[in-house]
């Protein structure tokens, strides 16, 4: 059986989705997001620098979230929520898919950093706002390409389980602005997935 390592309010959320979505038993090693259960001896075994998601399937150990959902997609589901190679879909599946940690995670990431993870006296307002305007700057296009569209690529696909789930923590972040009405309401639908819901009450 599969078996995801994961602790909440990280990228291991979008794993958990993906599994509920295609309907594939699992279990999961929940740990608390904090270096006494990440920075482990038994974790840094799984991953040499303690991040989450990893996931062990047999003899096979994988991590890296987009790497982890090729992979599920290829060796469990035969390319399932996705389109086939030769589809007109497909570039921009693999665009969307890898969008999100080219250019929106980064600036979450550092938006996290500076308002929860570091004491207040490290906090630099400076690199949070440079920041919060690469994020806005960088949902622009997804705002833009989801006008007239209920998920990104045609019908939901993976693409939308790596974006979106981005999208998601750029939108509770307070990133996604009130003018952005094409990403506000893509975030309630992925939002009011049964499956996602899952994976974020696991959180």
């Amino acid at each position: 059986m599969l078996k995801v390592h994961f602790a909440p309010n990280s990228r291991a959320g979008r794993i958990i989705w993906l599994l509920e979505e295609l309907g594939l038993p699992y279990e999961v090693n929940k740990m608390a997001f904090h270096p006494r259960d990440l920075k482990s001896d038994e974790h840094r075994a799984r991953h040499p620098l303690g991040r989450v998601p990893v996931l062990d399937d047999g003899d096979v150990r994988i991590y890296e979230s987009g790497a982890i959902v090729e992979y599920i997609l290829e060796r469990h589901e035969n390319g399932g929520l996705k389109p086939a190679v030769d589809a007109p879909e497909y570039p921009a599946f693999l665009q969307w898919f890898h969008y999100c940690e080219g250019m929106v995670m980064p600036p979450v990431n550092t938006i996290i950093v500076h308002t929860l993870l570091l004491p207040p006296e490290r906090r630099d307002e400076v690199v949070l706002g440079q920041a919060q305007r690469l994020l806005s700057r960088s949902l622009a296009p997804v705002d833009q390409a989801l006008d007239g569209k209920d998920y990104l690529v045609g019908d939901f696909s993976a693409a939308d389980v790596m974006l979106g789930h981005a999208c998601f923590m750029s939108n509770r972040l307070g990133c996604v602005s009130d003018d952005m009405e094409n990403l506000k309401g893509y975030v309630e639908r992925i939002s009011a997935r049964p499956a996602f819901q899952t994976a974020i009450t696991m959180q």
